[in-house]
C-alpha cells in the first residue's frame, strides 16, 4: 500500500528514524560516528533546521528536530547522501545504506517535547550500551552528554530544552536528570515512535474509554497528538483519506484536475495563475486548496504555484 505523504512545514516538530537497509550497520567505528555528527550539523545549518536530542546506535539513529524553511526532506537528504557516499568509499562497499525510506512523526509540542527529549536520550541505555544514566551522561553518541554540560555541539539547541525544566542552568539540569531517571520506569515508551490514535491516546485501554463515553478523536498515522492538534494539521477531512501517489504523479494529477476545473467553468488557468481575484476564481482556489493539501498530500509551495496565491493564503484556505 503506497504510505501517505510526509506532513511538513517550517517550524513543525518531528521525531525522525532511519535505519540501516535490512538492519544493517550504518557505523563501524568512531570515525563514522564523528562523521554522522558532522553531517548533522552542516545539513542542520544549510536549511535551518534546529535538532533538540539525538542518539546514534549501530544499525539506527534518532533525532528529535524542528524543520527549517528548507523543509524536512531537505534537510535529511543533504545529511543521509553525503553520510551514505563518505561511508561506501571509506569501505569499499556499494549500493544503498539506509531504508530507503526514513520514518517522521510531526509531533505536538505539549506534552510530548520533553517526552521525547527523554526516550531518545535513553536509547544506548535501554539498548544496553550503557548500563547507568550516571555513564549515559559521559556517552558521546547520545545528546544527553550535551545537555548535562559534558560535552557540546552547535547544532544542538540544549538550551530550549533545558528551559522545559527550569529558569537556571543548574536547576534545569536536576529537574531533567529527575525527569529522564522517572521515565526509565515506563520502559520503550512504544507509542513515542509512532503517531495515529492508539499512541497518541495513550494505548488501546484509554482509546476504548473514549468510544464508551462515545468520543470522536481525529487521528493519523503520522501524526502524534491530540486529536485536536491532528485536526489543525490536517484539517477536516472525514473519515476516510484517500491512499497517497508518488509525488510526481499527484502534481500531474492536480494540474489535470485544474485545468478540467477551469474547463467547465470557463475560467483561464492563466489567469487563476496570474493571482485574478474575481470572485469564480477566488471560489474556484477555495474548492482545490483543500483537496490538493490534504487529499492529495501537495506542498502549501507547490499548491501557492497552481492556484496563483501566496503560501499563507493556501494555509488560510485549508484551514477553513
Amino acid at each position: 500500500m503506497p504510505r501517505g505523504a510526509r506532513l511538513d512545514a517550517p517550524g513543525s516538530l518531528h521525531h525522525v528514524m532511519v535505519r540501516g537497509v535490512e538492519r544493517t550497520a550504518i557505523v563501524f567505528d568512531d570515525e563514522d560516528r564523528l562523521d554522522f555528527l558532522n553531517r548533522i550539523g552542516k545539513a542542520a545549518e544549510k536549511t535551518g533546521t534546529v535538532i533538540y536530542a539525538w542518539a546514534q546506535m549501530n544499525n539506527h539513529a534518532h533525532l528529535l528536530l524542528r524543520s527549517g524553511s528548507a523543509g524536512l526532506p531537505t534537510f535529511m537528504r543533504k545529511m543521509l547522501t553525503g553520510y551514505s557516499v563518505s561511508f561506501n568509499k571509506r569501505h569499499h562497499r556499494t549500493g544503498h545504506l539506509f531504508q530507503n525510506r526514513y520514518k517522521s512523526i510531526l509531533c505536538e509540542e505539549e506534552p510530548y517535547f520533553i517526552k521525547l527529549v527523554s526516550y531518545i536520550h535513553l536509547n544506548p541505555l535501554r539498548a544496553g550500551l550503557v548500563i547507568s544514566l550516571e555513564e549515559l551522561e559521559r556517552y558521546p553518541w547520545s545528546g544527553h552528554a550535551a545537555i548535562m554540560g559534558m560535552g557540546e555541539h552547535a547544532w544542538q539547541d540544549t538550551e530550549y530544552v533545558l528551559q522545559q525544566f527550569g529558569r537556571t542552568i543548574g536547576s534545569a539540569r536536576k529537574a531533567y536528570v529527575e525527569f529522564v531517571r522517572d521515565q526509565i520506569q515506563l520502559g520503550r515508551q512504544p507509542e513515542l515512535t509512532g503517531g495515529g490514535l492508539v499512541r497518541s491516546a495513550g494505548g488501546w485501554s484509554e482509546v476504548l474509554s473514549m468510544r464508551q463515553r462515545g468520543e470522536r478523536q481525529f487521528s493519523d498515522e503520522r501524526i502524534l497528538g491530540s486529536g485536536e492538534f491532528a485536526e489543525e494539521v490536517l484539517g477536516e477531512v472525514g473519515d476516510a483519506q484517500k491512499e497517497m501517489m508518488p509525488m510526481q504523479l499527484r502534481r500531474a494529477d492536480a494540474h489535470g484536475m485544474l485545468e478540467r476545473e477551469c474547463a467547465e467553468k470557463g475560467l483561464s488557468v492563466e489567469a487563476l495563475q496570474a493571482g485574478s481575484r474575481n470572485r469564480e476564481y477566488s471560489s474556484l482556489r477555495r474548492e482545490l486548496a483543500g483537496k490538493f493539501v490534504i487529499e492529495m498530500g501537495l506542498s502549501h509551495a507547490d499548491v501557492a504555484r497552481m492556484l496563483g496565491i501566496s503560501r499563507a493564503g493556501v494555509s488560510m484556505l485549508v484551514r477553513r
